[in-house]
């Protein structure tokens, strides 16, 4: 059996906690500060709540030598809201649009939000990481994520 392929990042956003969450469940949010680095977001579909599915693209910029999961320049994945706890935690399940296996499975993402003097502590967990993604690269994208959050909500 194989180890499960896990991540963990963690950051303090100066905002509280219910802007925080908002921001995970307004699709026009979630394009904007969910891609990584330069890439820009494309929501195809968004339905906000528990059990709600999302289907999103991460569009890479032309000058990138990083090859795309689902075509030369984009990340295509689809998902769904496993569990939402109000101001507290959203578990996203996801899995990339690739004909590769090694991109393929589903991956999990639990964002904990958590009290902390002046705003919130935000860890971001991602389990099932599929072998072609490199555990270093998932890091550095989830922490990309978290500045470009701080930036949207504000802290």
């Amino acid at each position: 059996m194989t180890p499960s392929r896990s991540t963990t990042v963690s950051r303090f956003i100066a905002a509280p906690r219910e802007r925080i969450y908002r921001a995970f469940l307004d699709a026009d949010a979630v394009a904007t500060w969910l891609p990584p680095g330069t890439m820009k977001g494309i929501v195809h579909a968004f339905q906000g709540r528990e059990g709600g599915a999302f289907s999103m693209s991460l569009v890479y910029p032309d000058e990138t030598s990083h090859p795309g999961k689902t075509s030369d320049k984009t990340d295509k994945f689809q998902g769904r809201f496993a569990k939402l706890v109000p101001d507290e935690r959203i578990v996203w399940a996801t899995v990339f649009d690739s004909e590769d296996e090694g991109f393929s499975g589903e991956m999990t993402v639990t964002t904990i939000l958590s009290p902390a003097d002046g705003g919130t502590d935000v860890g971001m967990v991602c389990d099932d990481i599929p072998s072609g993604i490199r555990l270093e690269d998932n890091e550095e994208g989830c922490r990309s994520t978290l500045d470009k959050l701080a930036a949207f909500v504000g802290g």
